[in-house]
């Protein structure tokens, strides 16, 4: 996942409709980046930011930056609202542990443990609701939703990601 994320969706409907579109696309053999940065792949997952704020190499002022965190939580909790009235509730998952397993986390908790504390999660059912003809291959997969930041300067992403049932807590 690149920093330069300039591209992300512009509305909460398009951030639903870029989730829509990798919920059940196949995982890549091998990592891959597409969409300027927007959707990272690999084996058993994807990563999008679904919105950016700017960054703050230049002024990390609480002035610049509370406001850019409330416009991220405001998106986030838009989002939130409409996963959970398609998939129910969601669980928080811990990320903080990923960090301590002794060896590389696997993706795509590898990459969001070191930029967010928790994320909600929703386990997937095929077939329900947005299942469709895609739906058997939401089997075992989790569609996970976090606010994160890289460091400081960086800026601050809502992201979203799908990945395989097995790199979450029973």
């Amino acid at each position: 996942m690149t920093t330069d994320s300039s591209t992300p969706p512009a509305s909460t409907g398009a951030r639903l409709a870029l989730i829509d579109s990798v919920l059940a696309l196949p995982f890549p053999a091998g990592e891959e980046s597409e969409d300027s940065g927007v959707r990272s792949s690999g084996p058993g997952h994807h990563l999008l930011i679904l919105r950016a704020s700017q960054d703050f190499w230049d002024d990390r002022s609480p002035e610049l930056v509370e406001p850019a965190e409330q416009e991220i939580e405001a998106e986030f909790s838009a989002v939130a609202t409409a996963l959970t009235e398609r998939w129910g509730e969601p669980e928080t998952v811990d990320l903080w542990p990923y960090l301590d397993l002794g060896g590389p986390a696997p993706e795509p908790m590898g990459q969001l443990c070191n930029l967010a504390g928790s994320m909600q999660v929703w386990r997937l059912v095929p077939g329900e609701p947005e299942g469709g003809q895609d739906g058997e291959r939401l089997r075992g997969r989790w569609l996970g939703l976090t606010v994160g930041q890289a460091d400081p300067e960086f800026p601050v992403w809502l992201l979203a990601a799908v990945g395989e049932t097995a790199t979450l807590p029973a």
